[in-house]
Protein backbone atom coordinates (compact mmCIF):
# COMPACT_ATOMS: atom_id res chain seq x y z
CA UNK A 1 0.00 0.00 0.00
CA UNK A 2 1.33 3.65 -1.14
CA UNK A 3 2.34 5.91 1.93
CA UNK A 4 0.42 9.32 2.42
CA UNK A 5 1.24 12.09 4.34
CA UNK A 6 -0.76 12.26 7.59
CA UNK A 7 -2.17 15.76 7.57
CA UNK A 8 -2.78 18.03 10.86
CA UNK A 9 -6.61 18.59 12.01
CA UNK A 10 -7.80 22.16 9.91
CA UNK A 11 -7.64 25.03 11.34
CA UNK A 12 -9.83 28.09 10.56
CA UNK A 13 -8.51 31.29 11.42
CA UNK A 14 -11.36 33.86 12.33
CA UNK A 15 -9.00 37.11 12.75
CA UNK A 16 -8.29 40.15 10.37
CA UNK A 17 -5.33 39.89 9.02
CA UNK A 18 -4.59 36.08 8.62
CA UNK A 19 -5.30 33.34 6.01
CA UNK A 20 -8.77 32.73 5.06
CA UNK A 21 -10.13 29.71 6.07
CA UNK A 22 -10.16 28.69 2.62
CA UNK A 23 -6.02 29.30 2.32
CA UNK A 24 -5.72 26.83 5.32
CA UNK A 25 -7.51 24.12 3.65
CA UNK A 26 -6.38 24.64 0.49
CA UNK A 27 -2.94 24.62 1.96
CA UNK A 28 -3.75 21.73 3.58
CA UNK A 29 -5.06 19.62 0.66
CA UNK A 30 -1.76 20.43 -1.35
CA UNK A 31 0.20 19.53 0.82
CA UNK A 32 -1.62 15.82 1.44
CA UNK A 33 -2.26 15.88 -2.69
CA UNK A 34 1.83 16.23 -3.51
CA UNK A 35 2.96 14.07 -1.23
CA UNK A 36 1.43 11.35 -3.26
CA UNK A 37 1.18 13.01 -6.74
CA UNK A 38 4.43 11.05 -7.65
CA UNK A 39 3.82 7.77 -6.10
CA UNK A 40 1.00 7.77 -8.72
CA UNK A 41 3.31 8.81 -11.79
CA UNK A 42 6.04 7.33 -13.47
CA UNK A 43 9.60 8.13 -12.68
CA UNK A 44 11.09 10.99 -14.58
CA UNK A 45 13.80 8.80 -15.73
CA UNK A 46 11.53 5.86 -16.78
CA UNK A 47 11.81 5.17 -20.40
CA UNK A 48 10.87 7.05 -22.77
CA UNK A 49 12.60 10.05 -20.27
CA UNK A 50 11.20 13.33 -22.55
CA UNK A 51 7.56 11.99 -22.04
CA UNK A 52 7.22 11.49 -18.52
CA UNK A 53 10.16 14.46 -17.65
CA UNK A 54 7.70 16.68 -19.50
CA UNK A 55 4.34 15.06 -17.27
CA UNK A 56 6.53 15.70 -14.46
CA UNK A 57 7.03 19.07 -15.12
CA UNK A 58 3.46 20.03 -15.75
CA UNK A 59 2.29 18.45 -12.58
CA UNK A 60 4.71 19.69 -10.13
CA UNK A 61 4.53 23.38 -12.24
CA UNK A 62 2.70 24.55 -8.93
CA UNK A 63 -1.04 25.60 -8.70
CA UNK A 64 -3.47 25.23 -5.57
CA UNK A 65 -4.52 21.53 -6.56
CA UNK A 66 -8.17 23.34 -6.14
CA UNK A 67 -10.01 20.37 -7.47
CA UNK A 68 -9.13 17.60 -6.11
CA UNK A 69 -9.56 19.92 -2.77
CA UNK A 70 -12.83 20.11 -3.46
CA UNK A 71 -13.77 16.38 -4.07
CA UNK A 72 -11.72 15.58 -0.86
CA UNK A 73 -14.14 18.40 1.06
CA UNK A 74 -17.28 17.30 -0.59
CA UNK A 75 -16.29 13.31 0.56
CA UNK A 76 -16.07 15.24 4.30
CA UNK A 77 -18.82 16.72 3.88
CA UNK A 78 -20.73 13.50 4.10
CA UNK A 79 -18.80 12.02 6.90
CA UNK A 80 -16.37 10.62 4.41
CA UNK A 81 -12.38 10.65 4.90
CA UNK A 82 -9.84 11.92 2.38
CA UNK A 83 -7.57 8.97 2.47
CA UNK A 84 -9.85 7.14 0.97
CA UNK A 85 -10.39 9.76 -1.89
CA UNK A 86 -6.74 10.52 -2.19
CA UNK A 87 -6.44 8.17 -5.62
CA UNK A 88 -9.14 10.39 -7.23
CA UNK A 89 -8.14 13.64 -5.48
CA UNK A 90 -4.90 12.94 -7.64
CA UNK A 91 -6.86 11.61 -10.85
CA UNK A 92 -8.34 14.85 -10.91
CA UNK A 93 -5.28 16.90 -10.65
CA UNK A 94 -3.98 14.84 -13.81
CA UNK A 95 -7.15 15.44 -15.64
CA UNK A 96 -6.98 19.14 -14.60
CA UNK A 97 -2.94 19.33 -15.92
CA UNK A 98 -3.86 17.25 -19.11
CA UNK A 99 -5.80 20.14 -20.12
CA UNK A 100 -4.06 22.65 -19.27
CA UNK A 101 -1.23 21.13 -21.63
CA UNK A 102 -3.68 20.86 -24.39
CA UNK A 103 -5.28 24.44 -23.62
CA UNK A 104 -2.16 26.33 -23.86
CA UNK A 105 -0.85 24.71 -27.23
CA UNK A 106 -0.54 26.66 -30.48
CA UNK A 107 -3.46 25.20 -31.79
CA UNK A 108 -5.89 26.69 -28.88
CA UNK A 109 -4.57 29.62 -26.82
CA UNK A 110 -1.27 29.47 -27.78
CA UNK A 111 0.27 31.04 -23.98
CA UNK A 112 3.73 31.75 -23.20
CA UNK A 113 3.23 31.09 -19.68
CA UNK A 114 1.61 28.52 -17.17
CA UNK A 115 1.65 28.51 -13.23
CA UNK A 116 4.32 31.27 -13.96
CA UNK A 117 6.52 28.81 -16.23
CA UNK A 118 7.14 28.69 -19.62
CA UNK A 119 3.87 25.98 -20.79
CA UNK A 120 5.10 22.54 -21.87
CA UNK A 121 4.83 23.28 -25.37
CA UNK A 122 7.39 25.95 -25.10
CA UNK A 123 9.83 23.61 -22.78
CA UNK A 124 9.03 20.16 -24.63
CA UNK A 125 7.75 20.63 -28.05
CA UNK A 126 4.38 20.47 -29.16
CA UNK A 127 4.24 16.87 -29.95
CA UNK A 128 5.62 15.97 -26.93
CA UNK A 129 3.36 18.32 -25.31
CA UNK A 130 0.30 16.11 -26.69
CA UNK A 131 1.66 12.96 -26.03
CA UNK A 132 2.02 14.37 -22.34
CA UNK A 133 -1.77 15.44 -22.18
CA UNK A 134 -2.69 12.45 -23.55
CA UNK A 135 -0.38 10.31 -21.02
CA UNK A 136 -2.11 12.04 -18.02
CA UNK A 137 -5.62 11.26 -19.12
CA UNK A 138 -4.85 7.90 -19.61
CA UNK A 139 -2.68 7.82 -16.46
CA UNK A 140 -5.79 9.00 -14.41
CA UNK A 141 -8.30 6.62 -15.50
CA UNK A 142 -5.83 3.79 -14.81
CA UNK A 143 -5.70 5.11 -10.97
CA UNK A 144 -9.26 5.41 -10.71
CA UNK A 145 -9.69 2.19 -12.31
CA UNK A 146 -7.01 0.17 -10.30
CA UNK A 147 -8.39 1.61 -7.15
CA UNK A 148 -5.37 1.41 -5.46
CA UNK A 149 -5.82 2.27 -1.61
CA UNK A 150 -9.84 2.27 -1.72
CA UNK A 151 -10.51 -1.40 -0.27
CA UNK A 152 -13.48 0.10 1.49
CA UNK A 153 -14.99 1.76 -1.03
CA UNK A 154 -17.68 0.02 -2.77
CA UNK A 155 -17.05 -1.50 -6.68
CA UNK A 156 -19.53 0.42 -7.78
CA UNK A 157 -19.23 3.51 -6.06
CA UNK A 158 -15.78 3.95 -7.79
CA UNK A 159 -17.12 3.09 -11.13
CA UNK A 160 -19.79 5.62 -11.04
CA UNK A 161 -17.49 8.12 -9.71
CA UNK A 162 -14.91 7.44 -12.81
CA UNK A 163 -18.42 7.86 -14.73
CA UNK A 164 -19.11 11.29 -13.54
CA UNK A 165 -15.45 12.27 -14.30
CA UNK A 166 -15.58 10.85 -18.06
CA UNK A 167 -18.76 12.42 -18.82
CA UNK A 168 -17.41 15.84 -17.68
CA UNK A 169 -14.43 15.87 -19.46
CA UNK A 170 -15.99 14.74 -22.78
CA UNK A 171 -17.10 16.27 -26.21
CA UNK A 172 -20.48 17.30 -24.17
CA UNK A 173 -18.34 18.79 -21.69
CA UNK A 174 -14.87 19.98 -21.21
CA UNK A 175 -14.10 19.57 -24.60
CA UNK A 176 -17.16 20.64 -25.86
CA UNK A 177 -17.40 23.82 -23.89
CA UNK A 178 -13.70 24.18 -25.34
CA UNK A 179 -14.62 23.89 -29.36
CA UNK A 180 -18.02 26.58 -28.86
CA UNK A 181 -15.28 29.02 -27.33
CA UNK A 182 -12.67 28.06 -30.17
CA UNK A 183 -15.33 28.56 -32.80
CA UNK A 184 -16.61 31.54 -30.97
CA UNK A 185 -13.21 33.85 -30.81
CA UNK A 186 -14.37 36.93 -32.86
CA UNK A 187 -17.40 36.46 -33.64
CA UNK A 188 -20.66 37.97 -32.23
CA UNK A 189 -22.67 35.42 -29.73
CA UNK A 190 -25.71 35.65 -27.36
CA UNK A 191 -25.72 35.21 -23.39
CA UNK A 192 -26.86 31.56 -24.23
CA UNK A 193 -23.97 30.98 -26.46
CA UNK A 194 -21.72 32.29 -23.03
CA UNK A 195 -23.13 30.61 -21.07
CA UNK A 196 -22.85 27.13 -22.28
CA UNK A 197 -19.11 28.03 -22.98
CA UNK A 198 -18.59 27.96 -19.38
CA UNK A 199 -20.48 26.15 -18.28
CA UNK A 200 -19.27 23.01 -20.27
CA UNK A 201 -15.84 24.47 -19.91
CA UNK A 202 -15.25 25.46 -16.98
CA UNK A 203 -18.01 24.42 -14.91
CA UNK A 204 -19.35 20.87 -14.98
CA UNK A 205 -15.51 19.63 -14.23
CA UNK A 206 -16.14 21.64 -10.99
CA UNK A 207 -19.36 20.00 -10.09
CA UNK A 208 -18.00 16.34 -11.37
CA UNK A 209 -14.97 16.67 -9.16
CA UNK A 210 -17.75 17.32 -6.06
CA UNK A 211 -19.92 14.79 -7.14
CA UNK A 212 -17.33 11.98 -7.23
CA UNK A 213 -15.96 12.44 -3.66
CA UNK A 214 -19.35 12.55 -2.50
CA UNK A 215 -20.35 9.00 -4.38
CA UNK A 216 -16.79 7.56 -3.01
CA UNK A 217 -18.13 8.52 0.10
CA UNK A 218 -21.62 7.15 -0.21
CA UNK A 219 -23.43 10.47 0.07
CA UNK A 220 -27.68 9.55 -0.31
CA UNK A 221 -29.45 10.93 -3.35
CA UNK A 222 -30.44 13.75 -1.39
CA UNK A 223 -26.80 15.01 0.12
CA UNK A 224 -25.56 14.79 -3.97
CA UNK A 225 -28.29 16.74 -5.49
CA UNK A 226 -27.67 19.33 -3.18
CA UNK A 227 -23.74 19.06 -4.05
CA UNK A 228 -24.24 19.37 -7.39
CA UNK A 229 -26.40 22.70 -7.07
CA UNK A 230 -23.44 23.73 -5.32
CA UNK A 231 -20.82 22.97 -7.74
CA UNK A 232 -22.82 23.72 -10.54
CA UNK A 233 -22.96 27.54 -9.18
CA UNK A 234 -19.44 28.03 -8.16
CA UNK A 235 -18.05 26.42 -11.38
CA UNK A 236 -19.57 29.33 -13.30
CA UNK A 237 -18.62 31.42 -10.71
CA UNK A 238 -14.97 30.44 -10.86
CA UNK A 239 -15.05 31.27 -14.77
CA UNK A 240 -16.53 34.53 -14.56
CA UNK A 241 -14.10 35.43 -12.32
CA UNK A 242 -11.44 33.75 -14.51
CA UNK A 243 -12.57 36.22 -17.05
CA UNK A 244 -12.48 39.18 -14.37
CA UNK A 245 -8.92 38.04 -13.77
CA UNK A 246 -7.57 38.11 -17.12
CA UNK A 247 -8.46 41.66 -17.24
CA UNK A 248 -7.62 43.40 -13.51
CA UNK A 249 -5.04 40.09 -12.51
CA UNK A 250 -1.66 40.65 -12.04
CA UNK A 251 0.51 38.28 -14.28
CA UNK A 252 2.93 37.90 -11.98
CA UNK A 253 0.62 36.63 -9.21
CA UNK A 254 -1.44 34.67 -11.63
CA UNK A 255 1.31 33.16 -13.03
CA UNK A 256 -0.47 33.12 -16.78
CA UNK A 257 -0.57 35.44 -19.50
CA UNK A 258 -3.39 38.43 -18.77
CA UNK A 259 -5.21 40.51 -21.24
CA UNK A 260 -4.87 37.90 -23.77
CA UNK A 261 -9.00 36.92 -23.73
CA UNK A 262 -9.64 40.47 -25.38
CA UNK A 263 -6.46 39.71 -27.91
CA UNK A 264 -8.04 36.60 -29.45
CA UNK A 265 -11.52 38.06 -29.44
CA UNK A 266 -12.56 35.44 -27.04
CA UNK A 267 -16.33 35.37 -25.50
CA UNK A 268 -16.22 36.49 -21.92
CA UNK A 269 -18.89 38.05 -19.38
CA UNK A 270 -17.15 41.20 -18.72
CA UNK A 271 -17.07 41.84 -23.14
CA UNK A 272 -20.36 41.06 -22.97
CA UNK A 273 -21.70 42.68 -19.35
CA UNK A 274 -19.24 44.94 -17.93
CA UNK A 275 -17.02 44.20 -15.04
CA UNK A 276 -19.06 45.43 -12.00
CA UNK A 277 -21.81 43.59 -13.74
CA UNK A 278 -19.59 40.38 -13.60
CA UNK A 279 -18.16 40.69 -10.36
CA UNK A 280 -22.17 40.79 -8.94
CA UNK A 281 -22.89 37.84 -10.94
CA UNK A 282 -20.03 35.97 -9.24
CA UNK A 283 -20.62 37.38 -5.78
CA UNK A 284 -24.65 36.09 -6.59
CA UNK A 285 -23.85 32.56 -7.51
CA UNK A 286 -21.29 32.08 -4.46
CA UNK A 287 -24.09 33.17 -2.24
CA UNK A 288 -26.48 30.70 -4.23
CA UNK A 289 -24.09 28.15 -4.01
CA UNK A 290 -23.64 28.35 -0.39
CA UNK A 291 -27.59 28.51 0.07
CA UNK A 292 -27.71 24.93 -1.16
CA UNK A 293 -25.49 23.71 1.53
CA UNK A 294 -28.30 24.45 4.15
CA UNK A 295 -28.89 21.62 4.83
CA UNK A 296 -24.82 20.64 5.63
CA UNK A 297 -23.39 21.03 8.90
CA UNK A 298 -19.95 22.52 9.73
CA UNK A 299 -18.56 19.56 8.07
CA UNK A 300 -19.14 21.06 4.67
CA UNK A 301 -17.89 24.21 5.78
CA UNK A 302 -14.55 23.10 3.56
CA UNK A 303 -16.49 23.76 0.50
CA UNK A 304 -18.61 27.00 2.28
CA UNK A 305 -15.36 28.90 2.45
CA UNK A 306 -13.82 27.73 -0.82
CA UNK A 307 -16.84 29.14 -2.44
CA UNK A 308 -16.02 32.51 -0.51
CA UNK A 309 -12.74 32.65 -1.64
CA UNK A 310 -13.30 32.65 -4.94
CA UNK A 311 -14.58 35.94 -4.72
CA UNK A 312 -11.90 37.11 -2.34
CA UNK A 313 -9.67 36.23 -4.96
CA UNK A 314 -10.70 38.64 -7.05
CA UNK A 315 -12.07 41.11 -5.13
Amino acid sequence: MLTVLTVVSRVFHQAKGVDLPAKQYLSECKLFIDQAIGQFLPGQKTFPESIHESMHYSVFAGGKRLRPALLIASAEAVGGNRSDVLPFAVAVEFLHTYTLIHDDLPALDDDNLRRGKPTNHKVFGEAIAILSGDGLLTQSFMIMTQAVMMEKTPHKNILRATHELARALGSTGVIGGQVVDLESEGEAIDAETLEYIHIYKTGFFFKACIRAGAILSQADETQLGALSRFGAHIGLAFQIIDDILDITGDQEKLGKDVGSDQDKGKATYPAMFGLEASKAKAEQLVEDGIVCLESFDDRADPLREIGRFFVERTF
